[in-house]
């Protein structure tokens, strides 16, 4: 990640084709070590390619792969009021829980 990093830094300060020792400097400025195999693999991978049109490419494939927060999002919208009390139901209850599971201590601590 950090290789990737190093060369967007170099494509976005004008140089349009970071070679490995200009990633290389860049990391050693801020004292990392570079990975020789993995900055080559990764040179030779976007060698003659636009840096733009992999960013979109890859927005693309990861905009179809579902996610969790969508589905909750919908829920409400679509529920009305009738959902929003059961949601209060349920942080009262989850009050009353944590009070109980704080008593649990048994008279020591952690670190006793």
């Amino acid at each position: 990640m950090r290789h990737i990093a190093a060369y967007l830094l170099l494509q976005i300060g004008g140089n349009a084709s970071p070679s490995a020792d200009d990633v290389k400097k860049v990391l050693s400025a801020v004292g990392i070590e570079a990975d020789d195999d993995r900055l080559d693999t990764l040179i030779s991978e976007l060698e003659g390619k636009d840096i733009n049109a992999l960013i979109a490419e890859g927005s693309a494939k990861l905009s179809s792969v579902p996610s969790g927060g969508a589905v909750a999002a919908a829920a409400p919208s679509a529920g009305g009021a009738a959902p929003a009390a059961a949601v209060e139901e349920e942080k009262k209850e989850e009050k009353k829980e944590e009070k109980e599971e704080s008593d649990d201590d048994m008279g020591f601590g952690l670190f006793d």
